[in-house]
């Protein structure tokens, strides 16, 4: 089911909710996309069998892979939405498919009830650092954040060396409306 399109500045792109037999194609770009980082254990088939409604897929117009969002509303604090993994081709990058993307999840969290969605993100990735910021996201500067390659983060978040920003976003208005409060 195609759900929109979007002309990114190269080519129109068509958003829909990515399925199983998605994961193949998705897994086999990950590692690539994130510069060699090996990324692929963080995307196992079970996001692509309990998360499609939640999630997003971007193709160009030959079907190929530009982007994808891996997110959920939170079953058990149900207010909050989090983004598992965001992954645009590097090819795509600066054309807006992130950011629309995001905007689709947002829509979504919002429409699910949540008020406000976090994600995180290495904080040595300038480049994934620089866009949360840039879509409105706050970096959590809450007890423990640090100073970590040069922006607030929590020191072995997820895991001896597995240091973390995390970020959160309001999700707006009195009807929990996607722009932001």
């Amino acid at each position: 089911m195609v759900v929109g399109q979007v002309t990114a500045a190269r080519e129109p792109l068509t958003f829909r909710r990515p399925h199983e037999d998605d994961h193949p194609r998705l897994a086999g770009v990950i590692d690539e996309w994130w510069g060699g980082r090996r990324m692929r254990q963080l995307l196992p088939r079970l996001w692509l069998q309990h998360f499609t409604g939640t999630s997003w897929l971007a193709e160009t117009r030959e079907g190929r892979l530009a982007g994808f969002l891996i997110g959920f509303v939170s079953p058990d604090h149900p207010e909050t939405a989090y983004v598992h993994m965001i992954a645009t081709d590097p090819n795509h990058r600066r054309d807006g498919v992130g950011r629309a993307l995001y905007e689709r999840f947002f829509e979504d969290a919002a429409a699910a009830g949540a008020r406000q969605v976090k994600a995180v993100t290495w904080p040595g990735n300038r480049v994934s650092v620089a866009f949360h910021v840039g879509l409105g996201f706050r970096v959590d500067d809450g007890p423990g954040a640090q100073r970590l390659y040069g922006t607030l983060a929590y020191a072995d978040f997820d895991g001896e060396g597995d240091d973390r920003v995390v970020f959160m976003r309001e999700l707006g208005g009195p009807a929990g409306d996607a722009t932001p409060a």
